[in-house]
C-alpha cells in the first residue's frame, strides 16, 4: 500500500520563522524525485528553492502563491511506494540546499489510505486512481463531506473551524514560533482564546500583535474581533508588513527597544581622498570604488577602537569584542533595504573590497543573496550620500554596536591652509551603542575616520 507523507516548511536557518510562497514548481499529480525543488519561497533574507526529501506523487499542496506560512506548516503531501516491513520510507533528510538537517522520521506523519474512490469532482481520484484520506477515529463519527480535504490541498471552512475549535478546547495551543509565545506572554494575551489566521488555525505573530494593538484584555479576542477592530480604523491602503519590509521593521524596532544609541558627526574635507582615488584609477588595473576606500578606513579605525566592533550579550551581561571585521553595507533594492556582509573585511585590500562590494550589490539587485551573505555582520557602513542627502542618524543594525554614515560629497566653501577655497566636503556620522563605550571612544573613532578622509596618507602607517 502507498503511504502519504506530509512535507512541512523546514527551518530555513538564521532565525527565520516564516516564508512566503513565491512560485510552485510542481503540480498536484506530478511525480517528484528525492531532493527535487518543489517550491520557491521568499524569506526575510533571500529567495530560496525548497527541495522535498521524499520521492513519489504529489497529492496535495497547501497555500497559494503569495501565502505566508510559518516554519512547520504543511507544504505538500507526497504518496510514496510501499516501504519494506517495519521500516520508515527513506528520505534524504535534506530540506534546504546549503543547510544540514538531521533525519526527521518522527516528524513524518503516516496517513492510512482508503479504498479507491471514483465519481464526482469533490471525490476526485488522485494519480493512479487512489484517493488518500485520514482514517477516521474508532470512537468518533465518520467525517462529513464538508470536512473532506479539497483536491487542491486546501482545507474547507468546516475542517478549519473544527480543528481550531478542537485545539482551543483541548490539546496544545496551535503555536509554532517561540517568538509568538513570548510576545503573547509579555503582552498578557491568552493564546487559547485567539483565533489563528494561519493554516489550520495556527496562531501567527500578526494575530497576537492585532490583539495587543486593539488593547484587548487577555482572552477577549474572538474570530469576529478583527472585523470589529477594522471597522473603527480609518480607511486607507493596507500594505502587508511581511517579507523584507517586515524583517526590517522587526529588526529596527528591536534595535530601538534594546540599544541606547547616540550619534556624533563631523564634516570632513574629502578633496585629497577623491584625488587619491582618481590617481589609483589612472594607474591602470581594476577601478577602485569610493565605498572600498571608506571601508578600508573603517577597518583601520576599528583596529584602533575595537570597542565598536562588538556586541552586548544581554543574558551574560558581557560586552563581546570581536577579532574579525565582517563589514555590512546598506543596499537599497526593489525588494527593500538589505545589508549584505563582506566577510573578513579587515584582511582585504582596496581591490578585493571593490570586487566583493560589486558582487554582493549585484546579487542584492537580482535577489540571489543567500542567508549567509546577509547575516553575521559586526559593523555597518551606510553610504546614504547616494540618495543626495548630507546627514542622518541611522538606527544600529542589531546586534552590532555601531554604524558609520557617509553623506554626499559636494563642493562647499572651506578654509584650506588659511584661505577660503571650494573643497569637496562630506558629513560623517557615527551612531553607537552607549553600553559598549563612552563618547570619548566614539569621538576618537570618528575623528580618526575624518583624518583619514582628509589625509589618506595617514593610512600608510597601518599598511
Amino acid at each position: 500500500m502507498a503511504q502519504v507523507l506530509e512535507f512541512k516548511l523546514p527551518d530555513l536557518g538564521e532565525g527565520l520563522t516564516e516564508a512566503e510562497i513565491v512560485r510552485w514548481l510542481v503540480q498536484v499529480g506530478d511525480v517528484v524525485a528525492i531532493d527535487q525543488p518543489v517550491v520557491e519561497v521568499e524569506t526575510a533574507k533571500a529567495m530560496v528553492e525548497v527541495p522535498c526529501p521524499y520521492g513519489g506523487v504529489v497529492t496535495a499542496r497547501f497555500g497559494e502563491e503569495g501565502t505566508e506560512l510559518p516554519v512547520g506548516a504543511p507544504l505538500l503531501t507526497v504518496a510514496v511506494g510501499e516501504p519494506a516491513a517495519h521500516t520508515e520510507p527513506e528520505g534524504s533528510g535534506n530540506v534546504l540546499v546549503g543547510y544540514g538537517t538531521s533525519d526527521a522520521p518522527a516528524r513524518r506523519r503516516r496517513v492510512r489510505p482508503t479504498p479507491v474512490v471514483t465519481g464526482t469532482a469533490n471525490g476526485s481520484t488522485g494519480p493512479g486512481g487512489a484517493r488518500n484520506t485520514s482514517a477516521p477515529s474508532k470512537t468518533g463519527p465518520d467525517p462529513r463531506p464538508d470536512q473532506a480535504a479539497d483536491p487542491t490541498g486546501k482545507a474547507t471552512d468546516g475542517t478549519a473551524h473544527a480543528r481550531v475549535h478542537a485545539l482551543h478546547l483541548e490539546g496544545p495551543v496551535p503555536v509554532i514560533s517561540p517568538l509568538v509565545r513570548r510576545l503573547a506572554r509579555e503582552g498578557g494575551v491568552d493564546l487559547r482564546q485567539l483565533a489563528g489566521s494561519g493554516p489550520d488555525g495556527l496562531i501567527l505573530r500578526s494575530d497576537v500583535e492585532d490583539a495587543l494593538r486593539a488593547g484587548a484584555a487577555p482572552g477577549s479576542r474572538t474570530a469576529g474581533a478583527p472585523a470589529a477592530a477594522s471597522a473603527t480604523r480609518a480607511a486607507g491602503i493596507r500594505i502587508p508588513l511581511k517579507g523584507v519590509r517586515g524583517a526590517v521593521a522587526d529588526k529596527l524596532s528591536r534595535s530601538r527597544r534594546e540599544i541606547p544609541d547616540a550619534t556624533c558627526w563631523v564634516d570632513a574635507d574629502a578633496t585629497e581622498l577623491m584625488g587619491a582615488r582618481a590617481a589609483m584609477n589612472a594607474a591602470g588595473g581594476p577601478k577602485i570604488s569610493l565605498l572600498a576606500l571608506l571601508a578600508r578606513i573603517c577597518t583601520a579605525a576599528l583596529a584602533r577602537f575595537p570597542e565598536l566592533n562588538s556586541y552586548v550579550d544581554v543574558e551574560a551581561r558581557e560586552i563581546v569584542q570581536l577579532d574579525q571585521v565582517h563589514l555590512g553595507f546598506a543596499a537599497q533594492t526593489a525588494r527593500g533595504l538589505v545589508v549584505p556582509v563582506v566577510r573578513d573585511a579587515h584582511a582585504r585590500d582596496a581591490e578585493s573590497l571593490t570586487a566583493e562590494f560589486a558582487r554582493l550589490t549585484e546579487a542584492a539587485r537580482t535577489g540571489t543573496l543567500t542567508p549567509g551573505e546577509l547575516t553575521g555582520g559586526t559593523f555597518t557602513l551606510n553610504n546614504y550620500g547616494v540618495f543626495g542627502v548630507d546627514g542622518s542618524t541611522p538606527i544600529i543594525n542589531h546586534p552590532e554596536a555601531a554604524m558609520l554614515g557617509v553623506g554626499r560629497i559636494v563642493p562647499k566653501p572651506w578654509v584650506h591652509e588659511g584661505e577660503l577655497a571650494v573643497r569637496q566636503v562630506v558629513q560623517l556620522s557615527l551612531t553607537f551603542d552607549h553600553r559598549v563605550c563612552d563618547g570619548g571612544t566614539a569621538g576618537g573613532f570618528l575623528r580618526y575616520v575624518a583624518d583619514c578622509v582628509e589625509h589618506p596618507a595617514v593610512l600608510l602607517r597601518t599598511l
